[in-house]
């Protein structure tokens, strides 16, 4: 008997827990025994047969070109080959007298018109293939356009089945977004960012920690910001973005090295936050026998050096001025629900300079269509002002949608921003490094130092705040008592002052709450929406 191979195949892992495999390797016993064949091994392959390169199938050739047998009996023509060049390999061995027999089809291969028969099913076969190929390439280019990602989602989306918009993933998605922010901090590098990330909980698909290339794979996908992107040409998503179109392109601008990022050695907590009233330049902070000190490096200025302690009690007291009475909270809150009930949507000159924006990009997008079909351009160009153009519009979508719920958003900030000065003060005090720097860059704009002496300013609307017993020259603040005794009760001479609900000190709330509303409502104008507070 003829020693021969047996060579079985499906095309995915998932047609191989069915019974094919087992059919195929049924017929193929079955011929064996009616043409007198001894199958000494056998090959079973879960690989397409499209595309060169399937380990099995590779390594049986070889094992016959090395004569360990007298040839090989495959179920059928198209479960060899459906790409021409395995074709021709499979040719090269039946010239060279190696046996191959189909266990489907009766074909005497040692004739020419068998040859030729075996030769027309394989080009079929291949043909078969490419028209499928052309036709699920249509498919997928038409769920593209139509906004919908036909590929598995990236980190931080869940997969809804085909047909599908990808949805954020409750968990991963705000990590991969956390990410994003700590990149475009510029505080990170790509391998620092995957150790940092790694401790926050971010995982790939596959629950493992995520690699650099994939870390610079996701900061550079479009998609994130609602821009599908595939083989180089992009198109409007309709998924809900991750992140913001203006914080993608800041990332992109730290990825191509178009800013200055510097890694820090040390990273003191006022480190280019306190300046010099004399000479204008920063304090450089250092550290001598375990404290911090901040000196100006101006040769002459009068203005020499303050402990880091100095610095945060100053600071520490505008914070405490800052903190809201019971009464003048709850005030504050009554208002902001009666402004909240009455306020009318005003915005519909913006929304409708944002879709005349975006009827201009519209436009942009046809003539550079047009101009290349007419080779005006080559495809380079075009694909990389079209990315452009689609996150720009993409961006424009985003603000028509803010301001859509403008009226919802800026109460929603006020609220938010009333509950952190609520706790602020102590938001400071149980922050780590990087909570303090970020509570002193949200609520002041400088911090001057003259000798000894530090100056605060504050931003709005936290300015608003800590001056708000000018709005009425009988509203208190935490350590200054006012003339308007009747206005406050208190049982003990030596408990603090306490303020008493009365129509002027409703006013003067009430100016103060429109001046925040103002300052949220300008917020949401300029920046989209984004997240303020």
């Amino acid at each position: 008997m003829k020693k021969v191979y047996g060579y079985i195949r499906v095309s995915t892992v998932k047609q191989g827990n069915g019974v094919s495999l087992q059919e195929q390797k049924e017929a193929i016993i079955r011929y064996a025994e009616k043409n007198d064949l001894h199958i000494i091994q056998w090959f079973e392959e879960k690989e397409t047969a499209a595309k060169q390169g399937r380990t099995l199938f590779t390594k049986m050739m070889k094992l016959l070109r090395a004569g360990k047998a007298k040839g090989a009996i495959i179920h059928k023509i198209d479960r060899s080959a459906r790409n021409l060049k395995d074709w021709a390999a499979l040719g090269d061995l039946i010239d060279e007298g190696i046996e191959i027999h189909f266990a489907h089809e009766s074909l005497d291969l040692d004739t020419r018109g068998g040859r030729l028969a075996a030769d027309i099913q394989a080009v079929i076969a291949s043909d078969y293939i490419r028209n499928l190929r052309e036709e699920a390439i249509k498919g997928l280019y038409g769920r593209l356009k139509q906004g919908i990602y036909p590929f598995s989602a990236p980190i931080g989306y869940v997969n809804n089945g085909g047909g599908q918009l990808k949805t954020i993933d409750p968990v991963q998605g705000p990590l991969v977004k956390k990410a994003f922010e700590l990149y475009a901090s510029e505080k990170y590098n790509l391998e620092s960012l995957v150790k940092v990330m790694d401790e926050f909980g971010l995982k790939n698909m596959n629950g493992n920690l995520i690699s650099i290339n994939a870390m610079s794979r996701m900061l550079n996908n479009p998609f994130y910001a609602g821009v599908l992107k595939v083989k180089g040409k992009t198109f409007a998503g309709k998924h809900e973005p991750l992140i913001t179109p203006r914080l993608f392109a800041q990332i992109q601008n730290v990825l191509k090295g178009k800013t200055n990022t510097r890694y820090l050695k040390h990273d003191f907590l006022f480190r280019r936050k306190v300046k010099c009233v004399d000479c204008g330049r920063s304090l450089i902070g250092e550290k001598q026998k375990g404290h911090i000190y901040y000196r100006c490096q101006t040769k002459g200025c009068p203005t020499k050096t303050i402990r880091e302690e100095r610095i945060e009690k100053y600071l520490i007291r505008s914070l405490e001025n800052l903190q809201l009475h019971d009464v003048e909270n709850s005030i504050l809150i009554e208002l902001l629900e009666e402004a909240e009930n009455n306020w009318s949507e005003t915005q519909k000159g913006i929304k409708d300079s944002l879709l005349m924006q975006q009827s201009k990009i519209s436009q942009k997008l046809e003539r550079l269509t047009d101009a290349y079909i007419e080779n005006a351009i080559d495809k380079e160009l075009f694909e990389r002002k079209k990315e452009k153009l689609l996150i720009e519009q993409q961006g424009l979508h985003h603000k028509i949608q803010c301001i859509s719920g403008q009226k919802e958003a800026v109460f929603k900030k006020a609220k938010n921003y009333l509950e952190l000065v609520k706790s602020l003060k102590k938001t400071y005090l149980i922050g780590i490094l990087e909570e303090k720097r970020e509570v002193i860059k949200i609520i002041t704009s400088n911090l001057m130092i003259q000798g000894k002496k530090l100056m605060i300013s504050m931003v709005s609307p936290y300015q608003e705040i800590g001056n708000r017993h000018s709005f009425s020259s009988c509203v208190l603040n935490h350590h200054t008592p006012r003339s308007c005794i009747p206005k406050i009760a208190n049982t003990d001479i030596n408990a603090p002052p306490q303020i008493v609900d009365n129509p002027e000190l409703r006013e003067s709330m009430r100016e103060l709450l429109e001046t925040i509303i103002a300052f949220f409502e300008k917020e949401a104008k300029k920046e989209g929406q984004d997240d303020y507070v």
